[in-house]
């Protein structure tokens, strides 16, 4: 047992069943779950994090039936056929100790195809299609056809299932006076709302006995306006465990909510408090999910008594040997998730194949294979920004006698600056990982070191990676040189900024990040507090729904700040679609002006003088940021190109897209 993480590594038994440790690897939804031809590689997943001690492991969603689809030919659990394919997931965790759970979702209203059904005909504000109202001979049908999949989830080898009752899928949406306008015995009353979940987990437990494992996923804040109060998911909880639920997972808010739950922004077990208050009152294992990366924090959950068990979906995609990193006091070497969302869920939104940042290995565990190379090369690679770090680690995990060359004094390139943005913190833990990786492979780093031919020449490298990454663009804009000019990676290197008014130039990913370094002000000690209160999140919970009545004035910053862009579009438009509306109403609540279409004249003593609309205006303003994009650094050299590979942003610049450079050092790691 670990000596730092002892909660942790608990056994527990659980309806007779024995779960070795308290750490589950939450439901993620991979892209690989629909596809038949898919469910190989889906094992070859699961099995790495099984392989490697998680106590538990839920799937992605699975629909028991058609109607119940997230996106057309998403998986299901409903047939003969399906039970079959779902044996070749099952029979290589069974090797392993792990419990392995299928997780039944039905999307209702969510679902993105125009067959949907939901328990009225309410629109949600993030789908096209408009549900159909479910009929009670569908709404009973419906209840039989999730204690089926159970049943051929128990038969394809699973140890129980996960029902998801929250984030605003279609039990949910039952639970809800929002979405729940019936007036029949489904409805009407919260008696009627709780039926349909009631009747579920009776209809598993009573078909398929006592040590079949039964989880829910209970929504335990809904993050919306007039949502169910606490005493209402009290109530629905206490039902649960009369029905024979086995164990209670903390569900957080709707998806149509507007108050981030699992972005890079939201602290560190930002809701572990709300599954302690409902441990107070419930009987059966809880289960603290949302936030939770490093043995470390999961630790402290569980001694406090906050919960019984913690939930990592994200974690395990960064670092599939979480657990025995953990179990064996080596946490320093996680893979730690950045919560970046980038490879992971926006991934999924734009119908693709979830991945990782970190580990571009992630989901593809079958074609992204790292061999010890049968002929070891000399390697260089220069520029310890995350491109080159990772294709070091990379490189020497493959054999390779590596060294590393940094200009600089530090590691870590335009990460490092990423780091220093509130909220992205963590970013520096992958910076971490990679130094302490590359120290223990006894890679040579050099710092203070530019390229020469002729050095590298003299060392006998057979390949140079340049990962040299990018630096600002000038834009022409007349006054450039001006003192009240400033570039956007001088200002993030700055400890203090006396300015009280700023201008950013550009609008992208790196004017967003210098706005909110610019307008972020700490008011609370305690990072959960602080943001419960910008985000109106009532800890109380005296208000249903879990919102207070916060208006955004409450938040507004204490520098005047305009964030400017040469495109009429909105500002923000290309941001990631899971984190995008989260910057820009961040920037909203304090009070950033954006403002679009803007033509920049000069800067000058006055300020920043721009053409609006056919308008002249004078920004007076103390300093002018640039944010205008990025050019890439390419050392000269004459080497043959055959021996030469460029990576990350001195291949092409981009806006700090380290998914992409860190994509490419493994690739390159890989061919040497």
């Amino acid at each position: 047992m670990s000596s730092k993480y002892p909660h942790l590594f608990t056994p527990i038994d659980v309806h007779g069943v024995r779960i070795e440790n308290r750490v589950i690897m939450g439901s993620i939804h991979t892209g690989l779950e629909g596809n038949p031809f898919s469910l190989q590689k889906l094992s070859a997943f699961y099995e790495e994090r099984a392989k490697a001690g998680v106590g538990m492991i839920v799937t992605g969603g699975i629909s028991p039936n058609r109607r119940g689809w997230l996106l057309p030919f998403s998986g299901k659990m409903s047939s003969y056929w399906d039970v079959r394919l779902h044996r070749q997931v099952t029979e290589r965790i069974k090797a392993y100790p792990t419990k392995m759970l299928c997780q039944l979702l039905h999307a209702g209203r969510y679902a993105v195809h125009p067959f949907s059904l939901a328990p009225s005909a309410i629109q949600s504000p993030i789908t096209k299609f408009a549900p159909t109202k479910m009929s009670l001979k569908q709404v009973r049908e419906c209840v039989q056809d999730f204690i089926h999949a159970a049943s051929c989830a128990h038969r394809a080898g699973y140890d129980g299932v996960e029902v998801m009752g929250s984030e605003g899928y279609l039990i949910h949406q039952f639970f809800s006076h929002r979405t729940n306008r019936r007036s029949d015995e489904y409805g009407h009353d919260l008696k009627g709302r709780i039926r349909f979940a009631k009747e579920i987990i009776e209809g598993i437990r009573q078909k398929l006995g006592h040590e079949f494992l039964i989880m829910f996923r209970l929504p335990m804040i809904d993050l919306l306006p007039d949502g169910n109060s606490f005493e209402e998911v009290l109530e629905l909880a206490k039902e649960l465990e009369v029905s024979g639920v086995s164990i209670l997972n903390s569900g957080i808010g709707w998806h149509e909510s507007r108050v981030p739950t699992i972005a890079s922004m939201v602290p560190q077990a930002a809701f572990a408090w709300l599954t302690q208050k409902f441990k107070q009152y419930c009987k059966v294992p809880l289960v603290a999910s949302n936030r939770i990366n490093t043995p470390e924090i999961a630790e402290d959950i569980l001694s406090q008594e906050m919960a019984d068990f913690v939930s990592l979906a994200r974690p395990f995609l960064a670092d599939p040997q979480w657990t025995q990193k953990a179990k064996f006091d080596q946490g320093q070497n996680i893979n730690v998730c950045i919560a970046c969302n980038q490879a992971c869920l926006d991934h999924i939104f734009q119908l693709k194949r979830a991945s990782c940042l970190v580990n571009p290995q992630a989901c593809y565990e079958t074609e992204k294979i790292l061999s010890k190379s049968l002929d070891p090369k000399k390697v260089l690679v220069v520029g310890a920004g995350p491109a080159g770090l990772a294709c070091a680690y990379y490189a020497a995990k493959a054999g390779h006698q590596v060294e590393l060359w940094e200009k600089s004094m530090h590691v870590g390139g335009q990460f490092t600056l990423a780091s220093k943005i509130p909220g992205k913190e963590e970013f520096a833990k992958t910076i971490d990982f990679y130094r302490n990786q590359l120290f223990e492979m006894k890679v040579l780093i050099e710092y203070g070191k530019e390229f020469s031919d002729t050095e590298a020449d003299q060392r006998g490298f057979d390949h140079i990676v340049f990962a040299t990454g990018v630096k600002a663009r000038i834009p022409e804009i007349q006054g450039i040189s001006h003192p009240k000019v400033i570039f956007y990676d001088q200002l993030l290197s700055k400890k203090e900024m006396p300015k009280s008014s700023y201008a950013i130039v550009g609008a992208g990913g790196i004017g967003f990040d210098v706005a909110e370094f610019l307008s972020h002000q700490e008011y609370a000690e305690d990072p959960v507090e602080q943001y419960a209160h910008e985000w109106g999140i009532d800890r109380s919970l005296q208000h249903p729904g879990g919102l207070t009545q916060m208006k955004p004035e409450a938040s507004r910053g204490y520098r005047n700040i305009y964030l400017l862009q040469r495109k009429k579009s909105k500002p923000g438009k290309n941001l990631s679609k899971t984190t995008g509306w989260i910057r820009r109403k961040t920037l909203e609540h304090r009070g950033v002006k954006m403002m679009s279409g803007i033509e920049y004249q000069k800067i000058d003593d006055h300020g920043l003088h721009i053409l609006v609309d056919g308008h002249e205006k004078i920004l007076e303003v103390d300093q002018v940021v640039i944010c205008a994009g990025q050019v890439s650094v390419r050392p000269k050299t004459q080497r043959d190109q055959k021996s030469i590979h460029y990576i990350g942003g001195c291949k092409e610049a981009r806006e700090l897209d380290a998914k992409t450079a860190i994509e490419e050092a493994f690739d390159v790691a890989t061919r040497i």
